[in-house]
């Protein structure tokens, strides 16, 4: 009787730890395409505040200050992610790619992290493009920009003159995000 029990017992765990992958996996599949672009109607979005962007100063990896008015001018693509983020980790190869393909856009990684734990991720994927240190107030900021419900990852996709392209919530796509952001600098 008692192994009976174990075996059935046993039996059950495993057919529960089954089925709760399956349903993980399936919604994981299909969230990126619930989470595309924040820009599309019906999609809870506000309009970004670049002012707020702008406005604020955050330190690099090193702690040096970084001024984001100094990117006022530029075509950019700002990427809000944490190192705690399985899709941000997962696009941020890709995103590497693109910055060196699209040089006439400068690509900014806002870390919703700490500066250690951002230095060390950086020593296993190594970045080109400036990866400034937002902490925990990042999340303001990434309300500020169009982000109410402050998920990441979060691209903002933003013209030289200044006006916001695309918002994209969730993990991005190299293809997809080559045709944004040639449409960015066209």
């Amino acid at each position: 009787m008692k192994r009976r029990t174990l075996l059935l017992g046993g039996g059950g765990l495993v057919a529960m730890g089954v089925a709760g992958f399956v349903a993980w996996r399936e919604s994981s599949l299909r969230a990126p395409q619930a989470n595309r672009a924040v820009s599309q109607p019906n999609a809870a979005s506000s309009p970004p505040d670049l002012e707020a962007f702008y406005a604020s100063h955050l330190p690099d990896s090193k702690g040096r200050d970084t001024a984001l008015e100094s990117f006022r001018g530029d075509a950019l693509l700002i990427n809000f992610w944490a190192t705690w983020c399985p899709p941000c980790v997962a696009e941020m190869p890709e995103l590497e790619a693109l910055s060196k393909s699209f040089n006439h856009v400068q690509f900014v990684g806002i870390a919703i992290d700490t500066a250690a734990n951002v230095n060390k991720f950086l020593t296993n994927i190594p970045v080109s493009y400036p990866i400034l240190v937002a902490g925990h107030r990042g999340i303001d900021l990434v309300r500020a920009m169009g982000n109410p419900v402050g998920g990441l990852p979060y691209t903002v996709l933003v013209t030289s003159g200044g006006r916001v392209n695309e918002q994209i919530l969730g993990q991005v796509h190299a293809d997809t995000l080559t045709q944004q952001l040639q449409r960015l600098v066209a």
